[in-house]
């Protein structure tokens, strides 16, 4: 953890992580407007950045849209945060809690010591994702056709939930499940809350797959959020703690929950 350290330590790399806290998904001219920095300068703060899994950027056509990534921040937190000052933990946890909270997309990049393929089969095949996820899928991963989720005995099937795109071992993407009373229920979800989620347009999952050495770097982006939707906030919690209990089983082969049995 170093790297996120050194890079935390440059007030300079500090305002970029802020300008991103107030507004996500900035291309690089829209970084340096903010800053009163050269654009070599921003260019090398943000390559910094970078190396360190702090920021992760998302080519949308020809924009290249930097994101702040919480999971070095949840991997100091979650694994070593006992080796740390108190007065330290709390800043570790206010800014965790930053890296977070996205308004409109939740884009959280880890990487992992597995192979594509295996990664793919984690992410599609329920005898890994019932161990990590407890959800199961029923679909033939082909776009365009339709998902089932079951979760700890609660089926959601809905002719909007679909496949949007599949190539092996690179990219999947598939819309977010719906919001059932029986999901509510078994979630202790209020129904208030519920009813509201279910009104608003269906948001939507992509995972991309990238080799990195003998790491596979796995960028999830949770997007197509309503304006002032709540379920930005609720899925920036359950993500980080999902991808963390899939790392470990893909590096240790349990999950933590089956360690600590």
């Amino acid at each position: 953890m170093d790297d996120v350290f050194k890079a935390l330590a440059d007030p300079s790399r500090r305002a970029l992580l802020d300008s991103l806290n107030a507004r996500n998904g900035q291309t690089l001219r829209e970084l340096c407007a903010g800053q009163e920095m050269a654009r070599q300068s921003v260019s090398k703060h943000l390559a910094v950045l970078e190396a360190a899994n702090l920021v992760t950027t998302v080519w949308r056509g020809r924009e290249k849209l930097h994101y702040l990534n919480a999971e070095p921040i949840n991997a100091i937190a979650d694994r070593w945060i006992d080796r740390y000052h108190r007065g330290r933990v709390h800043v570790l946890a206010d800014l965790k809690t930053a890296l977070e909270h996205h308004m409109n997309e939740f884009v959280y990049t880890t990487f992992i010591r597995t192979t594509p393929q295996r990664l793919w089969q984690a992410l599609t095949d329920p005898a890994f994702t019932t161990r990590y996820w407890q959800v199961t899928f029923t679909t033939d991963w082909q776009p365009g056709s339709t998902m089932t989720w079951e979760r700890l005995g609660v089926v959601m099937a809905h002719p909007e939930q679909v496949v949007l795109e599949a190539e092996p071992y690179r990219r999947l993407s598939y819309t977010f499940h719906t919001f059932t009373p029986e999901f509510a229920k078994s979630v202790d979800l209020d129904e208030d809350l519920r009813a509201q989620l279910a009104a608003e347009p269906r948001s939507k999952v992509t995972f991309d797959l990238e080799r990195v050495g003998d790491l596979v770097k796995l960028t999830l982006v949770h997007d197509g959020f309503a304006p002032g939707s709540p379920l930005p906030d609720m899925v920036s919690q359950g993500w980080p703690h999902l991808l963390s209990d899939l790392k470990t089983l893909l590096e240790t082969g349990r999950t933590m929950a089956e360690a600590a049995a």
